[in-house]
């Protein structure tokens, strides 16, 4: 077994390995959007292939957004790539852990194989009948979580970035749907919209109890 007593630096392919890849199916699954106070929770799965797998893959959030683009662009050329979201609607309606976990669920169900393994960053598996590891900030520490983080990632951004063309004044291009202090003062002037997340306490506080259910 591989000593991980510290958190390696960059994501290798190890836990891959030790769960049969290459030649079992082994994939990477992350979500992106658990934070935000608008738009959906996207997660991604991905299956790397050992001998295409892209250089500079990291967790998403420590690559710049052009990076992060281009990876995106050779993951989904090179990778068996499921990807699924819940709206904010389904957010508010299952919470956004179970929401999250459904998302994740359905993007390993999207998958062109049935994967003999997945390995999801966090604490906690989708529903699922498979063999799963859950591996705590693991889109640092796997390369195929780390695919995933960056799939979900660029494609939450993109969303939120046509929401942002559709809903103008929030600044979602910018801040992604997160409660930053000019979009709550957007909030404010401009109220809410079908896309924010009721269920969340800064939405909610602002809304009548009738409103809110």
């Amino acid at each position: 077994m591989t000593d991980r007593t510290k958190t390696p630096q960059k994501p290798d392919y190890s836990f891959e390995t030790e769960a049969g890849a290459p030649s079992s199916y082994v994939v990477g699954v992350d979500e992106a959007g658990r934070g935000p106070l608008v738009g959906p929770v996207v997660a991604a799965a991905v299956r790397l292939r050992p001998e295409a797998i892209p250089d500079g893959l990291n967790d998403s959030k420590k690559l710049s957004e052009a990076k992060r683009e281009a990876l995106f662009a050779l993951i989904m050329q090179s990778c068996d790539v499921g990807i699924a979201a819940c709206s904010p609607l389904q957010i508010d309606t299952l919470n956004i852990h179970h929401a999250t976990l459904d998302a994740m669920a359905r993007a390993v169900a999207a998958l062109p194989h049935r994967p003999d393994h997945i390995l999801v960053d966090g604490k906690f598996t989708p529903p699922t009948d498979l063999s799963a590891q859950a591996i705590i900030k693991g889109d640092g520490r796997s390369l195929s979580i780390a695919a995933a983080s960056i799939v979900a990632k660029v494609t939450r951004d993109r969303i939120l970035v046509e929401l942002d063309a559709t809903y103008p004044g929030y600044g979602w291009k910018q801040n992604k749907g997160y409660p930053t202090k000019s979009h709550k003062e957007a909030l404010l002037r401009l109220g809410v919209t079908p896309e924010h997340r009721k269920s969340y306490a800064p939405i909610r506080n602002m809304l009548s109890p009738t409103d809110s259910k």
